[in-house]
């Protein structure tokens, strides 16, 4: 997802605007949180007004809408605030109806927003990934299973998890007096709405109510704070691993490299086969519809795997490849001032 970083950001300093993309009904404005220019992929406020309906739909994009305030119908079910629905491309959800008006957050994972009226799923649809729940009355808070661990304070409810990637979208409380100490960034990125409160990060100062973030995997985020407590929504796209350190000004680069060091240090086997074979191209294997053998890129492209390997291999004095065409493995020693970086 090439989302640029926007960090800080508040909703409440931007007006809405009318939707107007073709299928969408009048009633309906948005506030663009962040948006992938490649596919239209986005993260949206949304205000349904008083009286808005929407038949009975599918969409060509997985989607997910959160209910921040206010109330509207699902089909028979009555939604309020802390409802959560994720909705698998092409599964048809019942008709949508507001009397009296309500705000959401609206996410279109794989496209820009879209709607079809359909009282069926589309071929191949898979409803057995569909998730509608009430958040905040359904389920318990939980001490957060992330290692290495945050600090105590902070609780979350998963509403969504992915089984392939580990991506998961979830709800955080930071609880008041929330303090943690050390510097982070992870191998994904990640999103975050504050629907209630306000916390504090050395970086980027305060996020209060209406506050978002999308920020790519690497960058650096901490200390943290949070004086009164906190109510936020969450979102990754792979798994979150906390890269724990003190070093506030390394750069995206560094911690990139030092997170491909930690990979050849726990996962060597792994680490060895991706540097020698240059695979940027997994192969899916517990993709059911998958079909074996490779597909080669064309070009320069196929390089783009080994760089963060190869740097690291520079790093730490490891045997790699330099491309050469004779398949010959050139040795170097780890430069002095890279060496103690990691």
């Amino acid at each position: 997802m090439p989302r640029r970083h926007i960090e800080p950001f508040v909703d409440r300093d931007v007006p809405f605007k009318r939707m107007t993309l073709p299928g969408f009904r009048s009633g309906m404005h948005y506030k663009m949180l962040s948006i992938d220019p490649d596919t239209g992929a986005c993260t949206m406020t949304v205000q349904w007004d008083g009286g808005y309906s929407q038949p009975p739909s599918i969409s060509n994009s997985e989607l997910e809408i959160l209910l921040l305030a206010g109330t509207f119908k699902l089909g028979d079910q009555v939604c309020r605030p802390g409802y959560y629905t994720f909705v698998p491309k092409g599964v048809s959800i019942p008709a949508i109806e507001t009397r009296g008006g309500c705000q959401v957050l609206l996410m279109y994972n794989h496209s820009e927003p879209h709607i079809a009226e359909s009282d069926r799923d589309a071929t191949a649809a898979k409803r057995s990934g569909l998730v509608s729940l009430h958040s905040y009355d359904d389920m318990p808070w939980q001490v957060p299973t992330l290692f290495p661990a945050t600090e105590p304070g902070c609780l979350i409810k998963i509403l969504h998890f992915d089984e392939r990637t580990h991506a998961f979208s979830f709800l955080y409380t930071m609880n008041a007096g929330f303090w943690q100490d050390n510097i982070s960034y992870h191998d994904c990125a990640e999103e975050a709405y504050h629907i209630w409160g306000t916390s504090w990060m050395m970086q980027f100062g305060n996020l209060p109510t209406g506050g978002y973030f999308w920020r790519p995997p690497y960058i650096n985020h901490g200390a943290f704070a949070c004086e009164k407590g906190t109510l936020a929504f969450g979102r990754t796209d792979g798994e979150l691993y906390n890269h724990f350190h003190f070093h506030a000004h390394t750069t995206p680069t560094e911690n990139q490299e030092r997170a491909a060091a930690r990979l050849l240090s726990r996962k060597p086997e792994l680490y060895k086969w991706v540097l020698s074979n240059g695979h940027n191209h997994p192969t899916a294997f517990d993709e059911p519809d998958h079909h074996h053998g490779h597909v080669h890129e064309p070009g320069p492209s196929r390089g783009k795997g080994k760089d963060v390997a190869h740097a690291v291999a520079h790093a730490h004095g490891l045997p790699h490849d330099h491309g050469d065409g004779q398949g010959h493995q050139h040795d170097h020693d780890a430069p002095p001032e890279r060496a103690g970086r990691h």
